[in-house]
């Protein structure tokens, strides 16, 4: 049944049973104002009923809310497919399913003289007519996630800092202490370097979507639609693309994985001025 019916039998199941409890309820223990207000009460949600025909937009979030929480939907807004290669959502009784495809392109418009700069053009130009199906191309620049480039930077600068107090007490060659010393020099610059300011990566890609009546079919579609574009990239510009997967996927759905809000050397940072505040 139609939403819009169901709210309209609603309200109006609601103003038949306010009447028939006004007209049954005896004077004695429903006094003649309080029938009156009841009555009046009673036409309210008749008007209410008629009006959400085109109006049930308005009703829909207060008849779901719960508590202070108002609830538009209580379906997920979308959901990685099993094979953890596409993202998948429902609309209605059917599934749309979306391909994600990573373009490797790292040459930028400010490096191209003239001549490279038509080249280019004329390639995207042809790109776009790769397919018939509708197709994003875009590029997204987000932060990149450090956190496991800063561990094993702080491992390695821990494993080495072990071995220079093992060569200085064992009274190694001041040659290899020297050398461990370089090393541990780099390893302390490079991290630095790479805690110093934020890092970020331009991504290029392309997204394709497909409907169908199942997950499965949605997704076998949109995949089919993901090799074509795959196979005129490779063409186009002469370079290997990919079908991004796993983890990757939300980069580009959520903006938590899109903007990871600091590295684990900023929280320490914020850390030891708590502590010393």
């Amino acid at each position: 049944m139609d939403k819009k019916v169901f709210m309209l039998l609603g309200f109006v199941g609601i103003s038949f049973g306010l009447v028939i409890a006004d007209i049954s309820i005896p004077t004695k223990i429903l006094p003649q104002t309080m029938k009156l207000l009841l009555f009046a009460v009673a036409i309210v949600f008749d008007m209410i009923g008629m009006s959400s025909r085109f109006y049930s937009y308005l009703f829909s979030p207060a008849l779901k809310q719960r508590k202070r929480n108002i609830i538009i939907s209580d379906q997920d807004a979308y959901w990685l497919s099993t094979s953890g290669d596409s993202v998948l959502r429902k609309e209605g009784d059917s599934f749309t399913a979306t391909v994600y495809i990573k373009i490797p392109l790292y040459r930028s418009a400010t490096e191209m003289n003239d001549d490279e700069k038509l080249d280019f053009t004329r390639q995207m130009s042809r790109l776009l007519s790769i397919s018939d199906n509708p197709t994003r191309y875009t590029a997204q620049l987000h932060m990149m996630n450090k956190d496991s480039y800063i561990r094993i930077l702080r491992e390695n600068i821990s494993k080495d800092e072990d071995e220079e107090m093992q060569l200085t007490n064992s009274g190694a060659p001041q040659n290899k202490v020297e050398r461990i010393r370089g090393r541990l020099a780099m390893w302390r610059r490079m991290l630095d370097s790479v805690t110093g300011t934020n890092s970020l990566e331009l991504v290029s890609y392309a997204a394709v979507s497909a409907k169908g009546d199942k997950e499965y079919e949605a997704t076998a579609i949109a995949h089919q639609h993901a090799r074509e574009i795959m196979s005129g990239i490779a063409s186009v510009f002469g370079v290997t693309p990919n079908i991004i997967t796993g983890d990757d996927i939300l980069k580009f759905v959520e903006p938590e994985h899109l903007l990871p809000y600091s590295t684990i050397s900023e929280q320490m940072s914020k850390t030891m001025r708590e502590q010393v505040a």
